[in-house]
């Protein structure tokens, strides 16, 4: 589609949710087109084969999203609109955003933690609330990955506590800043770790090709989940994992799973270091 009817597409969907469609370039860091190598020869047969993709230009948010922000996306929106699948798990004994005063507030002290028991519907609808979506798989690697082949984001280093949050106790995440240490080659952070992330592809066999019906995932079958947990074990890291959720669990929301947004819509002038003005 070109990119005026995606633009379009964008607006009639915000409007549905209220909000203004246009993306803004708050945290969120260009990934410049190229090819990158996907997969890995040398993991599960889900990672294999190792294989070169071509990702066009897309941008995509430095950390995840919080409970606070979530929480504004409650009050503007509502919990569950009818007609639409549940957002958020707010009677799960994980959850940290509650409804106060008439109001959904972040549990004090979770504010900056990425949000928990989202469900992929509400992790979608948020970021087109927000005039973005959430990345394909391909995407997520490759902001994550860069064009070495590396495992973890920040190269070649054993992971530790400062480079991201894992082996952590059952419900222990950290504030998704602080660790820059641990950023990708594009300057994103926290993506090993914390928590795993929503993607809007489907699960298909490799080679990635976003032309064989994985992009995007419709709501049938599998939907790919990226990404480490914050208790997950140290030997479970890396970029190439691939993890799955049928409707089921795209329908509820995680402990372990949080998301960021994506866009593919151009943001404008780049300041330096990549990050849009």
């Amino acid at each position: 589609m070109p990119p005026v009817g995606r633009l379009l597409l964008a607006f009639v969907a915000a409007a549905l949710l209220g909000t203004p469609a246009l993306a803004r370039a708050d945290g969120i860091m260009l990934v410049s087109a190229g090819a990158f190598w996907m997969g890995r020869d040398d993991g599960p047969p889900e990672e294999a084969p190792l294989h070169r993709v071509y990702v066009r230009d897309f941008w995509i948010e430095r950390h995840k999203v919080t409970n606070a922000e979530f929480a504004e996306f409650l009050n503007a929106t509502g919990l569950r609109p009818a007609g639409t699948e549940r957002r958020y798990d707010e009677d799960d004994a994980d959850a940290r955003i509650h409804r106060r005063a008439e109001r959904w507030v972040a549990d004090p002290g979770f504010e900056g933690h990425p949000v928990v028991e989202v469900s992929w519907f509400g992790g979608r609808d948020y970021c087109t609330w927000r005039g973005r979506r959430l990345p394909t798989e391909a995407e997520w690697e490759k902001a994550a990955r860069g064009d070495d082949k590396r495992l973890f984001p920040w190269g070649p280093a054993t992971p530790a506590p400062s480079l991201a949050v894992f082996g952590r106790a059952y419900g222990a995440t950290e504030p998704t800043q602080g660790r820059s240490g641990g950023a990708s080659p594009h300057r994103v952070e926290d993506l090993l770790g914390n928590l795993r992330e929503w993607t809007t592809s489907a699960l298909r066999p490799y080679p990635y090709r976003s032309d064989d019906g994985r992009e995007p995932y419709a709501g049938t079958g599998l939907v790919v989940v990226r990404g480490a947990s914050h208790d997950d074990p140290r030997e479970s890291l890396g970029v190439t994992r691939r993890r799955s959720y049928d409707r089921r669990g795209a329908s509820a929301g995680h402990h372990f799973v949080g998301f960021r947004c994506a866009t593919s819509e151009d943001l404008g002038e780049m300041a330096p270091g990549g990050r849009a003005r």
